[in-house]
């Protein structure tokens, strides 16, 4: 089955938002919120939660107050300053701790413990569009890459179960851990972008990643009319990069009020931006059944920055 990945190289360019109204336009979807360290896809569809599990991942040491002597060979040894003390009695600071296990290792009376850390928590649900997977890292915790990948995991056994035939995933801004396990295996990357500087430095930086996995990728570039030259340049650098454009869409106040009513754009009006969406929709899919395997381009064009490409005159 397609598992089509949106994602972004900056937050705030409408990535969630589209992932919603792609949601409500495809016929037996199975969702996915990949963005564990900020997810915000459940404030539009709402889950009801069926099934809750606790995430672990890695270790954290933790000094056993009755066992330890107070020696304070733990505090010399941690290089990360995790060890502190407090009336002649020693802690672990759980955000310093590294899990290294030398103070576990060294400790001459084995008073620290050595648990699994608690990370965070992951759920599968139930929405209006189709079952939705899900979860929350809690603060400063790690390993959130390992946790996209059983997310997704989780993602393909739900749809083989109830035999849906598309998984639509929300991923992580950025190019970092979460992203790249966002895209491993995936049938086709949506990068969303918008017209500013920051929004094309981005694009730039995660479609060489998409690249890398010889991903198929399109191009969409939302609230395009704040500035249409650099939409353009956008449109002109896909063609050199040899990326598809699936679109443009317009700033629209529909896209907020929608948000406000708890609706994806398409749900909220069959006009403007939601016409846009629809119509983007079916093009994805489209990109969806590629082959994964594309060709580099001669000369490493797509290395080409999109500053040098708005100088050109369209091709």
């Amino acid at each position: 089955m397609p598992e089509i990945v949106i994602i972004s190289g900056k937050g705030g360019t409408g990535k969630t938002s589209l992932t919603a109204a792609f949601a409500h336009l495809a016929a037996d979807p199975v969702i996915c919120d990949l963005d564990v360290d900020a997810p915000d896809l459940h404030l539009v569809l709402q889950p009801e939660i069926e099934e809750r599990q606790e995430f672990f991942s890695g270790h954290e040491a933790v000094i056993d107050a009755d066992r330890c002597d107070g020696c304070g060979h733990c505090r010399e040894l941690c290089r990360y300053g995790a060890v502190a003390e407090a009336s002649g009695r020693f802690a672990i600071d759980p955000l310093k701790c590294e899990g290294c296990k030398v103070c576990v290792h060294f400790c001459p009376v084995q008073a620290i413990r050595f648990p699994e850390r608690h990370c965070g928590r992951w759920f599968i649900s139930r929405t209006r569009f189709g079952p939705m997977v899900h979860a929350q890292l809690f603060p400063g915790a790690e390993n959130s890459g390992r946790l996209v990948a059983l997310l997704r995991e989780k993602a393909r056994d739900v749809a083989e179960r109830t035999g849906r035939s598309l998984i639509v995933a929300d991923g992580s801004p950025g190019i970092g851990c979460p992203v790249i396990s966002s895209l491993t295996g995936a049938d086709a990357a949506i990068l969303v972008t918008e017209p500013t500087p920051s929004g094309i430095h981005d694009l730039e930086r995660v479609a060489s990643l998409c690249r890398h996995f010889k991903l198929p990728a399109g191009v969409i570039v939302n609230k395009a009319d704040l500035n249409p030259e650099n939409t353009e340049a956008l449109r002109r650098w896909c063609e050199v990069e040899k990326t598809d454009f699936l679109g443009a869409l317009p700033y629209d106040d529909a896209a907020t009020e929608a948000m406000v009513r708890r609706q994806t754009v398409t749900e909220f009006t069959p006009q403007g931006l939601s016409a846009a969406v629809r119509s983007i929709w079916g093009r994805v899919l489209t990109l969806s059944e590629q082959p994964k395997q594309r060709e580099p381009i001669a000369g490493a064009a797509w290395q080409r920055p999109i500053s040098s490409i708005s100088e050109r005159s369209p091709s």
